[in-house]
């Protein structure tokens, strides 16, 4: 797994190199209410074992939490499941509101 800084997400998104790559906040429903990234689908950590079938092991992910950590556990996981090309947002969508869009609103 790698890790991906806010920066480069961003070059891809406007770039259009992120079309292909799904996108996954692994946070709880009530901070994905604060905040999110509009292309990202929420699946909580705890429930991703179950809700697995709703991704594509092909197709490059990125995980997302509030500052990085859960995310972290997250791509290990699905590395373990055949995800062969996963990143982890480093700093989370902490970073994102930071750095990136100071507009979004923070917890």
């Amino acid at each position: 797994m790698r890790e991906l800084s806010v920066q480069a997400l961003h070059a891809a998104r406007v770039g259009g190199q992120a079309v292909d790559w799904q996108i996954v906040d692994v946070r709880e429903p009530w901070e994905h209410a604060i905040c999110a990234l509009e292309e990202a689908v929420l699946i909580p950590m705890a429930e991703l074992p179950r809700r697995l079938g709703e991704l594509d092991p092909l197709r490059p992910t990125v995980a997302l939490c509030h500052h990085g950590v859960r995310s972290f556990q997250v791509g290990l996981w699905l590395e373990r499941q055949g995800f062969s090309d996963v990143a982890n947002l480093t700093g989370g969508i902490d970073a994102w509101a930071r750095d990136i869009d100071p507009d979004m609103a923070s917890y």
